[in-house]
């Protein structure tokens, strides 16, 4: 990486590797794994940036009370965190607590594609599972359990440490499909219904308006308590980012069956061509299109929104077959 003139590193810890039995004895072969990392990188010069989950976790917190639908994972994930930033803050300055959670929360609860592969209906074909409503579950206690995570940095490392935390998600752009009054629409529920489903807690302390007139009693609220540790906050949006959409009602008009048309994804129906033109350039991999335009506009929008939070770019690019 030295030589190739990079700067920075960003990578995920383990939280299995650091704590294979919830509270019990850390790893402390794990502990020198990630020190030797870091320690290398530093000497190089390269700035490390850390994630402390990437869709993983013990397994025994899935066995004992099933990970993220519970919220007994609030406390867990946040004793994790201290730990991890007792051993590594010394040297790590960019914090990220979790790395796209609107996708493990989607594919992991509603599609049943990644793990713990929960599905049910016309979602998947899954064993077990709630789509319509284990989504915002697991979304509400990842949620709590960065706040929880940037409380224990805010009260105990951060002023000696003096790094910054924040959290990554997948950030499409969306565009209405036409100019009708209902497209437009579409395009804020489908905004609502991605990143400013986890942006809009963590800044302002409450879920998206249009996810609540939506959902209704089916999205989790947030206690006084709650509110209160969500005031933290964050010191960086970070910015996943792969390629844009246009977007059509499917609330007031029909839709074929496809990604976002549900109750549960907010009514609308996301491509990537209008009047048989592509958004962009295809990506080899066919999910990507190239729209440069997309950045720009949604990194400006998250400016507007966010009240000017510093971003960060912590992924981008197009997908090449080899």
């Amino acid at each position: 990486m030295k030589s190739l003139g990079v700067n920075s590193y960003r990578f995920s810890i383990s939280w299995a590797r650091i704590l294979p039995r919830r509270f019990g004895e850390i790893n402390q072969a794990g502990i020198a794994y990630y020190n030797e990392l870091i320690d290398a990188l530093v000497l190089k010069g390269v700035e490390p940036f850390v994630t402390l989950c990437h869709f993983d976790m013990p397994q025994e917190l899935e066995e004992r009370y099933g990970s993220w639908l519970s919220p007994e994972i609030q406390e867990d994930f946040g004793y994790y965190a201290d730990v991890c930033f007792k051993y590594f803050g010394d040297r790590v300055k960019y914090w990220s607590t979790f790395n796209e959670p609107n996708f493990q929360v989607s594919f992991g609860y509603r599609d049943g594609t990644f793990p713990p592969s929960r599905c049910s209906g016309q979602f998947g074909n899954c064993t077990a599972g709630d789509s319509e409503t284990e989504p915002f579950i697991a979304a509400h206690n990842i949620i709590l359990s960065h706040a929880a995570a940037v409380d224990v940095y805010r009260t105990k490392y951060q002023k000696a440490q003096k790094g910054m935390i924040g959290i990554v998600l997948h950030c499409a752009w969306f565009e209405p499909f036409s100019d009708s009054e209902a497209d437009k629409l579409a395009t804020d529920r489908a905004n609502a219904f991605y990143a400013n489903w986890f942006f809009d807690p963590i800044v302002f302390g409450r879920y998206p308006e249009e996810m609540a007139q939506i959902l209704g009693s089916t999205l989790p609220e947030f206690s006084s308590k709650d509110m209160a540790k969500l005031k933290q906050g964050l010191d960086f949006l970070g910015i996943n980012h792969y390629t844009s959409y246009y977007v059509k009602d499917c609330m007031y008009s029909a839709c074929e069956p496809g990604l976002g048309t549900t109750r549960s994804e907010g009514f609308f129906q996301q491509i990537q061509e209008r009047n048989g033109f592509p958004m962009g350039k295809r990506g080899d991999l066919g999910w990507q299109y190239v729209y440069p335009q997309g950045m720009e506009k949604m990194v400006t929008y998250f400016k507007d929104r966010y009240n000017n939070v510093p971003m960060i770019i912590t992924e981008n690019g197009k997908n090449n077959r080899r």
